[in-house]
């Protein structure tokens, strides 16, 4: 939450020095004289005196600036630290002093602003009282704009973040995005101008070259990688510019510049400014990109593999005095005829040659994971079956299950919910189904939670197992699976989509 705090006061401090820059740029580019007469004529129409910097700047300066602080103070302050603790009184008492501040900014500099006013209405106060409208429902609108924008962050962090945010396409839509923001803003800052449908071209031409770069980095070059052709580039690089500059022929009509050297002058400009900036620039964002994306993936595959290595040896010891020990205690129980017992403990030792042999692999087959979930709810079944009041419901479908499949990563949800489902005072109840298709792996567990469960679930954050299995997943299957996790006060669910490609099976 801190971090998506730090990601939001990035954005409005960029947007803010934005509109600070573009201010000060105009102040400094111009001739002030120009400035006086570009934005004092209805000053002069109404026979007042107009000085650009208190009457446009300074007044517009210190309005941007109150709103960009009144943000920063509310959402960054009064809104985590009171009123999403449920402190509302404490919050609304700092919230209160923070939009009185914000109204008096915007009245004081509203009647700088519209100083020419004082050339319109009679007395004074007939000003101060249209400044005051002025700033009453500008300083609405912000509540309104900020609520509205606290909501739909509200909905989209329940119930949209978690499942976004380890994809790996969500970081790069955002850093996109902030590009494309970027390329939209230079050219706005670049070829500044008061002219509506001049505007609107400039506009459109930032449009234009953020919409090319999109397209090269999500469409034009990764088919590049694939297909590793030069002409097929160039030739979808030209059907997307043509529908580019069907949009700018639109725009260009509806500014009336579409038979002017203007706007032929614009084309040639964000022609040239796509083929020698935009693209070669996309080019090299993308393959760096590639590059570290790779040497990232084959760090964690080696610092995986190396961990792995570690916490088998330092638990790796004396294997075979443990196998014979398991095996005397089990001929032991067949001398006694305790059946049951003697089950339990070869189940025990299967489970055991498992994560000695087979979890050290890279792959193994799918019926070796079965064969330990199996052995491990057998385990738990002997441990229970005294309870009736606790129901463990198992349906596993091993047909078209000839996949391989990375070691241990179904048995931590296994674990879960027997460590989290389980109750000897309450009904508990834990399901468990498995099936295949001929390139799917299906896996669901679900199992109740009870009270105390609950407090150490949200205590240990849905425990290490299953916050490592995630980035298992994400490490050997990017793009391959779909994992859903569910929780309310007294149920756990778990749904794994696992999508297992025969071809690269040999490659997990």
């Amino acid at each position: 939450m801190n971090k998506i705090r730090r990601t939001e006061f990035g954005i409005a401090t960029g947007i803010f020095l934005l509109i600070l820059f573009s201010l000060l740029y105009k102040s400094v580019a111009y001739n002030v004289f120009d400035l006086q007469r570009d934005y004092g004529w209805k000053f002069a129409r109404y026979h007042q005196v107009f000085d650009y910097y208190k009457h446009y700047l300074f007044p517009l300066l210190a309005h941007i600036a109150i709103v960009y602080f009144s943000f920063v103070f509310v959402h960054g302050v009064v809104v985590p630290r009171f009123y999403e603790k449920q402190r509302y009184l404490l919050g609304g008492l700092l919230s209160l002093p923070a939009l009185i501040i914000l109204f008096v900014t915007i009245l004081v500099s509203n009647t700088w602003l519209y100083g020419y006013l004082f050339g319109v209405y009679k007395t004074v106060r007939g000003v101060h009282t249209h400044c005051a409208k002025a700033a009453f429902l500008l300083t609405t609108f912000y509540v309104v704009v900020y609520l509205i924008y606290y909501a739909g962050r509200y909905l989209f962090l329940q119930y949209a973040y978690e499942r976004m945010v380890n994809k790996p396409w969500f970081r790069q839509s955002l850093i996109d995005g902030a590009v494309i923001a970027g390329i939209i803003g230079f050219w706005i800052m670049v070829a500044r101008s008061d002219d509506r449908g001049v505007a609107i071209m400039i506009f459109c031409a930032g449009t234009f070259c953020g919409f090319m770069y999109f397209v090269a980095m999500h469409r034009l070059y990764p088919r590049f990688i694939v297909h590793r052709n030069k002409k097929i580039l160039f030739q979808e690089a030209i059907g997307f510019w043509m529908i580019s500059l069907v949009w700018m022929l639109v725009a260009g009509l509806q500014a009336r510049y579409n038979g002017g050297g203007l706007y032929a002058a614009g084309i040639v400009t964000v022609t040239l400014v796509t083929a020698i900036v935009i693209l070669p620039a996309a080019w090299w964002i993308f393959s760096a990109r590639n590059a570290r994306a790779s040497t990232l993936q084959g760090l964690r595959q080696a610092l995986t593999h190396t961990e792995a290595g570690l916490d088998f040896l330092r638990w790796q010891i004396n294997p075979h005095f443990l196998f014979n020990a398991l095996n005397t205690l089990y001929g032991t129980a067949l001398q006694e005829r305790a059946t049951a017992t003697g089950q339990g403990i070869q189940q025990l030792g299967d489970m055991m040659r498992f994560m000695l042999h087979d979890n050290t692999l890279e792959s193994i087959p799918l019926e070796k994971e079965i064969a330990y979930l199996q052995n491990y709810i057998a385990l738990q079944r002997l441990r229970t079956q005294g309870t009736p009041d606790i129901i463990i419901d198992v349906n596993i479908d091993e047909a078209l299950c000839e996949h391989n499949i990375a070691p241990m990563l179904l048995i931590p949800f296994v674990e879960n919910a027997f460590k989290y489902g389980i109750s000897q005072r309450n009904k508990s109840r834990i399901n468990l189904s498995l099936s295949c298709t001929e390139d799917k792996i299906y896996f669901d567990v679900y199992n109740s939670i009870h009270a105390n469960k609950s407090m150490e679930i949200e205590n240990e954050s849905m425990g290490i197992g299953i916050n490592n299995v995630r980035q298992r997943l994400n490490l050997l299957y990017p793009g391959r699976h779909d994992l859903n996790i569910r929780e309310t006060g007294t149920e756990f669910f778990v749904h794994l989509t696992l999508v297992v490609d025969p071809a690269k099976n040999d490659e997990i």
